[in-house]
């Protein structure tokens, strides 16, 4: 692969990771926002960015690293997702505790919060059966096929609750950053034919 044509792979995905954040940062709805809440907002749309490089990592489509080093990039991409999601919820709950009360128990009156808690329990428990992996004695193709099936909620669920929220983010670059992610997330499905992982052994 040619230099200019790594460059332009780069600086396409950069282009798609910051143009949703910096359209956000413009958002005239920030004036009347707290500190606080404008953190929380902001960490979930980088959340939503690092949803798009993890499966671009996991799946060696990124020019200039190794599978190896795009695994390795992945476990330290999805310690920032969690934190990233860690920092969105407890940013809200500071601002408004009953709010995220309501989404966490599920009778939010907005359809949007369902669909982040639902994403967000995913989020949790990958990391943690990632950190326990050893000990818990998974499996290659257990591992995968659990890590592929929570893969799913957690990008189906998060980019339905990124669409349904109007807010700071802009409506095309969100949307355009939704489409990547959900694109990125097939391709790699295909290419790793994940529903050869979750039929079960004869």
């Amino acid at each position: 692969m040619s230099v200019a044509r790594i460059v332009l792979i780069w600086a396409a995905l950069l282009a798609v990771l910051v143009a949703p954040i910096a359209a956000a940062a413009a958002s005239p709805l920030l004036a009347w926002r707290d500190p606080i809440y404008i953190v929380a907002g902001f960490s979930g749309v980088i959340a939503l960015a690092l949803m798009l490089v993890q499966p671009l990592l996991i799946g060696g489509y990124l020019p200039g690293l190794s599978l190896r080093e795009g695994r390795r990039a992945h476990r330290w991409i999805g310690g920032a997702l969690v934190l990233s999601v860690v920092l969105h919820v407890a940013g809200l709950w500071i601002t408004s505790p009953p709010d995220v009360i309501d989404a966490l128990l599920f009778m939010s009156p907005t359809p949007f919060s369902v669909w982040g808690v639902i994403a967000m329990w995913a989020v949790f428990v990958v990391a943690i059966l990632a950190a326990l992996r050893r000990r818990l004695g998974f499996k290659p193709r257990t591992w995968r096929a659990t890590h592929s099936f929570f893969s799913v909620v957690i990008v189906g669920g998060t980019v339905v609750h990124a669409i349904l929220i109007q807010g700071a983010m802009e409506v095309v670059s969100k949307a355009v950053l939704c489409a990547m992610v959900l694109a990125a997330a097939l391709k790699v499905m295909a290419d790793l034919r994940v529903w050869a992982i979750w039929t079960p052994p004869r």
